[in-house]
């Protein structure tokens, strides 16, 4: 038969359907009006002796009935999914335009027609290569016919199979007509499970194997040879289209096989159309140009890729080229490096996953060249090395975000070469600490990174260990500079300078022939001596072995250099990471984290800045996974420096070791860091990170007696402590005799901070406590009667004679304690009032302390235990003894802090009462329908250090405390609470009553009262009166604020806007209208009262305390003001108030017009300010409401500086009004009014 390939692949492409079959089986034309009729059965009748016959012989194929039979059934199974078919023309057959849409030929038939084709192939294509072999070219013309007759059928049927099985995975075979139905079911009705997986792989393996036949002598054009090697690259292609194909490693790698002639095209269109196949495409020329030394194809497909121009709406195209260029630079680094001169133009592209590609190619090719054995570099390998460094260099300033990460991400792979290219590791630190100040938090983050893995594999652990600490790196430089000036000649030596000097001494001798130099005196050509000789040798030794050295000496001054270069860019780096650690993206706060930890192992010095910033994280808000990130891994990297100790350690080693971090933790903290580092190691204790050996060990440190330590060891050991029993107050109701002898005792009065720190940890015995059953309310622990030592203790610490500062802090903590343990705590402040009282104003009368004896016997106690552990306190001891001039204005300043404090914890011992009143009543009428049978179920749990009362006794009281409480209504108690506060402890016969008008006194007259500290003790105790009653806060308001404007020192004057805001809060009314006065703090000449009243501010604003009107300016002119601290609170009170109901966007007016009319701001102060308001302005409404109010003050502008202000913010709104544009666009006009 005649069989054309060429026309019969030309018509197959078109459409299948339209392939004559002139001479197929009559059977089979008949069903092309009848579909039905097409059944299994009648199939197999034809097909089966088809079968056969090529089985027998594989030229059986090419008869005219055999073929045509076959391609009319191949024409019954559609090759292309019916949605993504576009042929022109519907077959006239009926047969034929409904199998367009499902296949009429059952699965079992293509699998026998594509065993046919395969077995058929396989067979011919051993009878050719034994041809070949035997070199009989006779019947070639022959074996070439029926190789491209079974070629041309087994793509047909590939694709159909293809077809069907994506139909039948799918299940979505669309649906026919009755006749169609039922002919369905005839023909397909039987069809199992169908997975051609195997035959496929067959199919496959048939064809590699008559890839290998010598077919340039079977057909002798290329064109022939390239057509019928169509017939297996084209199915190939369709194979790997299937995701599902392209998983099975057998499938891939004979694809790979098959693929390798003439694939260039059809590997371009697969990279721009299917994302799926960048890396298997990489994959594959790498094993061509590996297995098969076949590495043209790669080059000329990385060829064509460079020159590949991509729509710039395209988005898949660029990122699957990317893929794939990464890919094979990471499989076949020396195929690309031969094409980066063209590959370099991608860099240029305006598709940043393409500059992203060739960014990622250079760290490739450079960890190739630098992996090159020495005999196999070449002259230029260091220049190529270069140049990609340089690429990636440049890149950190690349447009756009991800490329800028991705040049970063690179180094980080390449920090972990054996080659450490060490000056090009400093020029990337410098990039590195510069993108720390990128605008995209990416960047930000990966420039981290970058730094923590440039430390962690710095090449400078040669010599010493490797540890960066900036003062030991110096001193080893200063160390050998020494050295090398002393192997300089002395500046003295003979000889010396003339040769520096003269300059003959540049002229090289040889340069004189004999005739030009002057005869040698006589002496000078004598022959020398051996003694000579020998002073000449041993010279020239001496010479040598000094170069040697200087050389030395030369090369580790550059290495100690380069180390010093290396340790100050991280130093620069540091304070900014600082800074990160306050981002909102919360990985790149623990990213942050991270460096530091690595940056204090590597013994940095500004690494521990950062590490005590760090606490501020446990406040993180953890209502999210990210939030919850940032304080279990801040916890993760404290644990991990201070309280896992190495592995070698013993449990004692260990406990030791923590310990002392954890004391050390509190030298030099500030109290927010304290306040910190209190949650944090509370949260520890409750977690179990902190074990009871470790508790053991801070009693020691802190109760040591015969030991010398110092002040803040002893002082951390109790701040510790008191952080623990925030956790589990046991640990200091275990140890309460150890706080009283050491805190309160002789130790307490010598150190008053360590007193007030005891008397933190003593408050913590009250701690609240979580219980299991109680609905996330605190467990209620029993407070202590008057009497205990604890109380008497701590009421007579009040009574320390000492001038220092500290003791305003100890008398308020304990103060604190007192009302936090004891039962009856304004009874026992009342008799320390009065002893004070007595003590400054009859100071001839000794006060008479409680328990006098109990104090005496723990005083020698003390004595005779700590006079070992503070050497100096025999000398304090005896200089109590001298008398000494009494300090009037000092015992009554301190008495006057006592009476302000007192007052304050009694309004709030008096809420407490009434919460604890509430809890009492809602306890009773819950235990009301048993307490017939028992009247008292539930009583407080005394602890067995605060002494028992008899049961009978106990009960009594809890069973009239009950029924006081069941008679009396919550609205009752409320306002007998309230009479108390306003008219009984100012206006009664109380105590506090008496000095309510002496602090006036004093206050009102500072002339008559000068000195300093009175009167701000005397200004603090009036305001804090003043938040007790409202009636003695209307009276002294005036002064108060008087007191503020006028007082020269800030201290005062911060404590006053302190307690404004507390009077704000107690009385809000009588502040509304003074709220100016508290503005007036924001232009404070004093940078810590300007701090004080911001954080002061910004608390009332947005807790909604105070009523805001137009004096948000004054906030605003903060963003502006020249401490960076003000600066950062002010916009973090914006950013914050921008989430309040539309806040900036109700006062932008008010605002603006404050810092319009202020002549003394700046204009470009005020434009960055407006500038930064207006960024809160997102809603497009709102901004053309406020481009409207605005507009409107355009025409009433009288000055050009007040109209340019105005159309600035306008340029800053995004209001889209033409008339407005207009309005701007004219300018300022002068418009002068008629005479």
């Amino acid at each position: 038969m005649d069989f054309d390939l060429n026309a019969s692949l030309a018509t197959y492409l078109s459409d299948p359907a339209t392939i004559s079959t002139p001479e197929a089986s009559c059977d089979l034309t008949d069903c092309e009006t009848e579909p039905e009729s097409l059944t299994a059965s009648l199939i197999n009748s034809i097909l089966n002796p088809i079968v056969d016959a090529v089985a027998e012989n594989p030229e059986a194929v090419i008869r005219s009935e055999s073929l045509d039979s076959l391609q009319f059934l191949l024409k019954c199974a559609p090759i292309i999914p019916y949605a993504n078919q576009s042929y022109i023309h519907v077959p006239d057959c009926e047969l034929f335009a409904q199998s367009r849409q499902s296949s009429f030929v059952p699965a079992s038939t293509l699998s026998k027609i594509l065993e046919l084709c395969v077995g058929g192939l396989s067979a011919e294509a051993e009878i050719v290569h034994a041809e070949l072999e035997a070199e009989e070219q006779e019947s070639l013309q022959q074996h070439k016919l029926v190789l491209e007759c079974l070629g041309f059928l087994l793509q047909w049927t590939l694709a159909a199979v293809e077809t069907k099985a994506a139909e039948k995975s799918t299940g979505a075979a669309a649906g026919r007509g009755k006749g169609a139905k039922s002919s369905k079911s005839k023909a397909g009705g039987k069809d199992a499970p169908w997975d051609p997986s195997n035959q496929i792989l067959s199919a496959l393996d048939t064809m590699t194997k008559v890839m290998r036949v010598k077919l340039a002598k079977t057909f002798v054009t290329t064109s022939e040879r390239d057509t019928f090697i169509s017939l297996f690259t084209r199915p190939v292609y369709l194979i790997l289209e299937s995701e599902a194909r392209v998983k099975s490693m057998a499938i891939r790698m004979h694809a790979f096989k098959l693929t390798s002639a003439g694939a260039q095209t059809s590997i371009i269109q697969n990279l721009s159309y299917f994302e799926h196949l960048s890396e298997p495409m990489a994959e594959f020329l790498h094993i061509l140009s590996e297995q098969y030394d076949y590495p043209q194809l790669a080059e000329e497909v990385l060829k064509e890729l460079s020159n590949k121009e991509f729509n710039a709406n395209d988005a898949k195209g660029p990122k699957s080229v990317s893929i794939f260029v990464a890919r094979i630079s990471e499989l076949a680094p020396r195929i690309v490096i031969k094409q980066m001169t063209l590959l370099a133009k991608l860099l240029e592209s305006e598709s940043y996953t393409l500059r992203c590609a060739i960014i990622e190619v250079c760290g490739n090719l450079i960890g190739m060249l630098s992996k090159q054995e020495i005999e196999e570099r070449s002259e230029n390998t260091k220049g190529q090395i270069n140049a990609f460094f340089d690429v990636l260099e440049e890149r950190f300033l690349d447009i756009n975000p991800y490329c800028r990460c991705r040049a970063i991400q690179v180094y980080v792979k390449l920090c972990d070469l054996e080659t450490k290219f060490p000056k090009r590791r400093q020029t990337v630190a410098e990039l590195a600490t510069r993108s720390l100040e990128d605008k995209s938090s990416n960047v930000r983050r990966n420039a981290i990174k970058l730094l923590g893995k440039l430390i962690s594999t710095h090449p400078f652990a040669v010599l010493h260990g490797g540890l960066l600490e900036h003062k030991e790196w110096d001193a080893r430089l200063q160390t050998v500079e020494a050295e090398l000036d002393a192997l300089k000649p002395p500046s003295g030596t003979p000889g010396l300078a003339e040769k520096e000097n003269s300059g003959e001494a540049t002229v090289d001798e040889a340069l004189f022939d004999d005739a030009t130099q002057a005869p040698r005196s006589p002496e000078a050509q004598a022959p020398m001596t051996e003694a000579e000789k020998q002073a000449a040798f041993e010279k020239a030794q001496v010479e040598a072995a000094t170069a040697e050295a200087t050389n030395k000496l030369q090369l580790t001054r550059r290495y100690y250099t380069e180390a010093l270069r290396f340790i100050e860019v991280l130093h620069m780096a540091c304070p900014i990471v600082t800074q990160l650690l306050s981002s909102k993206n919360k990985s790149e706060v623990i990213e942050a984290m991270d460096f530091f930890v690595i940056a204090d192992a590597y013994k940095l010095s500004p690494a521990r800045q950062g590490i005590r910033r760090m606490l501020r994280l446990i406040w993180t808000k953890g209502n999210s996974d990210e939030g919850k990130g940032v304080q279990s891994h801040l916890i993760e990297c404290y644990k991990g420096l201070f309280f896992d100790a190495p592995d070698n350690f013993s449990a004692n080693d260990a406990a030791n070791y923590v310990a002392r971090n954890m004391v050390s933790l509190t030298f030099g903290a500030t109290p927010a860091e304290l306040t910190s580092l209190e949650q944090l190691v509370s949260t520890m204790m409750t977690a179990g990170l902190v074990s009871e050996l470790v508790v053991q060990k801070l009693w020691q440190v802190y109760g040591v007696q015969r030991k010398d330590i110092s002040k803040n060891q002893r002082r951390g050991s109790i701040i510790v402590l008191g952080m623990l029993a925030l956790s589990d107050p046991d640990i200091v109701v275990k140890e309460m005799e150890t706080c009283l002898r050491i805190g309160l005792g002789k130790l307490g009065r010598l150190d008053l901070g360590l007193a007030r720190y005891t008397c933190i940890a003593l408050m913590r015995m009250n701690a609240a406590r979580k219980t299991k059953g109680t609905a996330g309310n605190a467990q209620v622990t029993a407070r202590l009667s008057n009497e205990h030592a604890v109380l008497m203790k701590l009421a007579t610490v009040t009574d320390v004679q000492n001038d220092s500062k500290e003791w305003y802090g100890l008398a308020e903590q304990a103060i604190g304690a007192i009302y936090a343990l004891s039962k009856h705590p304004d009874v026992l402040c009342s008799d320390i009032i009065r002893r004070r009282t007595k003590a400054v104003f009859a100071p001839h009368a000794v006060p008479n302390a409680p328990n006098s004896e109990i104090q005496d016997s723990n005083m020698e106690d003390v004595e005779m235990t700590d006079a070992d552990d503070v050497p100096e306190a025999p000398a304090e001891a005896d200089s109590q003894d001298v008398p000494k001039k009494t300090n009037y204005a000092l015992e009554l300043s301190q008495l006057l802090f006592l009476v302000g404090h007192i007052a304050i914890k009694q309004i709030v011992h008096l809420e407490l009462c009434e919460q604890d009143f509430k809890r009492r009543k809602a306890a009773k009428e819950a235990l009301a329908p048993d307490m017939s049978s028992s009247p008292v179920k539930k009583t407080a749990k005394t602890p067995a250090k605060v002494g028992k009362k008899s049961d009978q006794k106990q009960q009594q009281e809890e069973q009239d405390e009950l029924d006081l409480i069941a008679g009396t209504t919550e609205d009752d108690f409320t306002e007998a609470l309230v009479h108390i506060r306003e008219r009984e402890l100012l206006y009664s016969t109380t105590l506090l009553s008496h000095f309510g008008p002496l602090v006036a006194e004093i206050c009102a007259n500072n002339t008559s009262y000068p000195n300093r500290e009175l009167q701000a003790q005397a200004a603090l105790c009036m305001a804090k009166l003043m938040c007790v009653s409202s009636e003695y806060c209307e009276r002294h308001l005036g002064l108060l604020i008087t007191i503020l404007e006028r007082s020269k020192d800030e201290i005062v004057r911060s404590n006053l806007v302190v307690a404004l805001a507390d009077i704000a809060v107690c009385f809000n009314h009588l502040i509304d209208e003074n709220t100016d006065f508290l503005y007036r703090r924001l232009a404070d000449p004093s940078l810590p009262v300007k701090r004080t009243c911001l954080m002061t501010l910004t608390f009332l604003i947005l807790a909604g305390q105070v009523k805001v009107k137009g004096q948000l300016g004054e906030m605003a002119k903060c963003v502006e003001d020249g401490d960076e601290r003000v600066r950062d609170m002010s916009r973090m009170f914006f950013a914050e108030l921008a989430g309040k109901d539309a806040a900036v966007y109700n006062h932008f007016v008010d605002m603006f017009s404050l810092l319009s009319a202020d002549e003394a701001l700046e204009e470009e102060q005020f434009r960055r300010i407006v500038k930064f308001l207006a960024g809160f302005i997102e809603k497009d409404k709102h901004a053309k409401q406020l481009a409207n109010k605005l507009a409107a003050r355009l025409q009433r502008m009288d000055n050009e500086r007040a109209w340019n202000d105005v159309a600035f913010a306008l340029g800053l709104l995004q209001h889209k009004d033409e008339e407005i544009t207009r309005l701007v666009g004219e300018g300022f006009k002068v418009v002068q009014a008629a005479a």
